[in-house]
């Protein structure tokens, strides 16, 4: 379940970056040119800790079913 949603934040997160890279402008000086940096980075920050999850979460295990164990019983 996690899979699916670290797989859905990376193709939002890759969406929106779809949309905003054409309209940020980093050679720009100033406020704006520091906010399509920022923007830019945070949003590589996302990617990264998105695929992260995907690559290096652990494999589900198959849980074997344990036997019941019998109590002894002593007679004296």
């Amino acid at each position: 379940m996690k899979k699916n949603r670290y797989l859905m934040c990376l193709l939002l997160s890759g969406l929106m970056l779809y949309y905003a890279v054409p309209r940020l402008h980093v050679a720009f000086e100033g406020e704006q040119g520091i906010f399509a940096i920022s923007w830019l980075a945070f949003a590589l920050m996302v990617i990264a800790g998105n695929l992260t999850g995907i690559l290096y979460s652990p494999k589900k295990q198959v849980q074997k079913p344990q036997p019941r164990r019998v109590k002894k019983r002593s007679f004296h």
